[in-house]
Order: C-alpha cells, then sequence, then structure tokens
C-alpha cells in the first residue's frame, strides 16, 4: 500500500476511536431527543401539530432502515462520481490519441470526378 492511503486510513481509525476513549462513559444521544427536551423547557403545554404516518416497531429496525438509506444514497452518489470521472478520462484519453478525430483515410469527393461531370 501506498504510504499516504497508510495515514489516511490510520486518520479515520483515530477520528472513530479518539471520541470514544476520550468521553469514557458518556451516553450518545440523538438529537431529536434533546430537540424534544429543549421544547418541553420553553413550553411544556406544547402539543405537535402532526404524527408519523409509520413508526417502526423497534428501535433495530429503525437503525436498519436508516443505514440502508444511508447506504443507497451513497451507493447513487459515488456511482455517479464514478460515472463522470470515467467519462472525464475517457474524453480525454480519446483526444489524446486522437480516436474522436474524424478520418483523413478516406478521400474527399473532387467536382472532377463525378459521373456527371464528364
Amino acid at each position: 500500500m501506498k504510504k499516504w492511503t497508510i495515514l489516511v486510513l490510520c486518520a479515520v481509525i483515530a477520528l472513530a476511536i479518539v471520541p470514544l476513549v476520550v468521553t469514557g462513559g458518556a451516553e450518545f444521544g440523538g438529537a431529536d431527543g434533546e430537540a424534544e427536551t429543549a421544547i418541553n423547557e420553553i413550553d411544556a403545554g406544547y402539543e405537535p401539530w402532526f404524527s408519523s404516518i409509520w413508526e417502526p416497531p423497534s428501535g433495530e429496525i429503525e437503525s436498519l432502515l436508516f443505514a440502508l438509506q444511508a447506504a443507497i444514497g451513497a451507493g447513487l452518489v459515488f456511482y455517479a462520481l464514478g460515472y463522470y470521472i470515467g467519462r472525464a478520462k475517457g474524453l480525454a484519453q480519446a483526444a489524446v490519441t486522437g480516436a474522436g478525430a474524424p478520418s483523413s483515410a478516406a478521400p474527399a469527393a473532387s467536382p472532377t470526378s463525378s459521373p456527371e461531370a464528364s
């Protein structure tokens, strides 16, 4: 592996592990719970004006659906990136090799060689 690849891989691992070590036994909560707490502190009598159409049966199903959504989104984004990068490389290679230019091997028709001219 290249030195740069190993360095980036170590940085990603460090970014995942360091927050867990630094915070110790902290409890990680979602933004939804924090928002609900903040709203109740501001106005204890607040009633939500809408409700969910469908509530997942468990937290595991909710996590599964979230991970599936993230995977589909990442797949679409990286497919598009790969497509456009590959297209740009293909066009650049075609420009260098001349594959996209019209061929000069075919002779051009001259007016003197046409059958109507004689």
